[in-house]
């Protein structure tokens, strides 16, 4: 989205404000939080190109008050120490009059807000960013930025904002000569159909890119590329074509992150398709490599979901009680996860009334953090429980294993690497 076009509607960074009317009091930490990342931001706005610039005594004195809160806060929480940092390349932006150097920690501070899955306040801070330093940005972070801004629009579901960010990215990289980032804003681009509800096209464009990467030898896209293919692959029902190209992702990545994510949702196919041995291979190495907090909570929620598919009631228990430790930390998305497939568990081992418990918890949950499509599918699978209990048999079927040569590929590597890491 051009930078010209952004504003902020109403009071800027009001949306950290809301953190203080939720359930913790005034007092609580979330709120506190909420009122540091207010303040730092407010300060950085006083950097913005200004016809009326503020005066230093003015400035002096805010930063002065913000240094003061801010820096009790990064004592106190991760999440603090982001604001605290903001606040301070604020004071050191505006000592050396280059508001470019405020981009490095207002990126850190939305990708933190992004993996924690707020979404709207890391829309605020990229927001912030583009209009404030946006022209003073080089030319590399004004591509990542927008990308950046590109890619949250587009898990918030407002496809037209991401689309229209993602070509602004397109051409300031193929101005830059900057041909990663035109392939990544083409696989963004793409992906936001899978979103829109068109896979194959997705697909179609996806397929153009990975050529094009390979033969520009642009590893990462084409790793990149492959991911989208399966993604797109996986919505449109075909999981066995989406684990090979998950797979091929895998190979492909270099970085860990990256891998761990492709192997992960390797695991989710293979148990799709009925092969829980695979799936748990997967998923196990991905618990070994000691992933991010939040990868490691999906994989452990879906072996806790392979070992209720193999009806295996120790396995489920012992994985149920790791995710629960787990559970503080669990951003809503993920909780979501975990009480619906605690309460499909639950089902397959006929205990229906605490099955539907549980998805009624996952969906209270789902609905308060706005995930419809979790909302969808809990409502379907709930409709569908009633039938079940009557019948008192679990009509949650395990699915034949699907059995080709390029997936008995997939299964034999996977054998190969717990082997190798055992």
């Amino acid at each position: 989205m051009p930078v010209s076009r952004l504003r902020f509607e109403s009071l800027p960074h009001a949306i950290f404000l809301q953190r203080a009317s939720g359930r913790d009091s005034a007092a609580g930490l979330e709120a506190r939080l909420g009122q540091g990342a207010f303040l730092a931001l407010r300060l950085v706005d006083l950097l913005a190109p200004d016809p009326a610039p503020v005066s230093e005594d003015s400035f002096h004195y805010q930063w002065i008050a913000t240094d003061r809160f801010c820096r009790e806060l990064s004592a106190t929480a991760a999440e603090g120490a982001h604001i605290h940092a903001i606040a301070q390349s604020a004071s050191e932006a505006r000592r050396l009059d280059d508001a470019g150097r405020v981009a490095p920690s207002l990126f850190a501070y939305a990708h933190f807000l992004e993996t924690e899955l707020r979404l709207e306040e890391a829309i605020d801070v990229l927001t912030t960013m583009l209009v404030v330093v946006g022209s003073r940005l080089s030319p590399s972070d004004a591509v990542a930025a927008r990308l950046r801004f590109a890619r949250v629009q587009r898990k918030l579901n407002r496809f037209d904002e991401a689309e229209a960010a993602y070509v602004e990215a397109g051409e300031l990289a193929r101005r830059a000569g900057d041909r990663y980032s035109e392939l990544l804003s083409r696989i963004g681009r793409a992906n936001t159909l899978v979103g829109r509800g068109n896979p194959g096209e997705a697909r179609r464009q996806l397929e153009g890119v990975l050529a094009d990467a390979r033969n520009a030898g642009e590893q990462d896209a084409e790793a990149r590329a492959e991911h989208g293919i399966a993604v797109a692959l996986s919505h449109g029902g075909q999981p066995d074509l989406a684990a090979q190209h998950y797979w091929r992702a895998y190979e492909l990545y270099d970085e860990e992150d990256s891998k761990v994510r492709a192997l992960s949702d390797v695991g989710v196919m293979l148990l799709t398709l009925g092969d829980s041995i695979g799936a748990e291979q997967a998923l196990s190495e991905v618990i070994r490599r000691g992933p991010p907090p939040e990868a490691a909570s999906n994989a452990m929620i879906e072996l806790m979901h392979c070992a209720s598919f193999r009806r295996d009631h120790v396995g489920f228990a012992r994985w149920r009680e790791r995710c629960e430790q787990r559970l503080p930390d669990m951003p809503p998305n993920i909780r979501t996860d975990f009480y619906l497939k605690q309460g499909i568990g639950q089902a397959r081992f006929g205990r229906y009334r605490r099955a539907t418990e549980l998805m009624k918890q996952a969906l209270e949950i789902a609905g308060a953090a706005g995930l419809h499509e979790f909302e969808f599918r809990i409502e379907r699978i709930l409709a569908g429980l009633e039938g079940c209990e009557q019948a008192r048999e679990p009509q949650l079927a395990t699915e034949p294993v699907i059995h080709t040569a390029e997936l008995r590929v997939v299964s034999d590597s996977l054998a190969l690497l717990s082997r190798g890491s055992g």
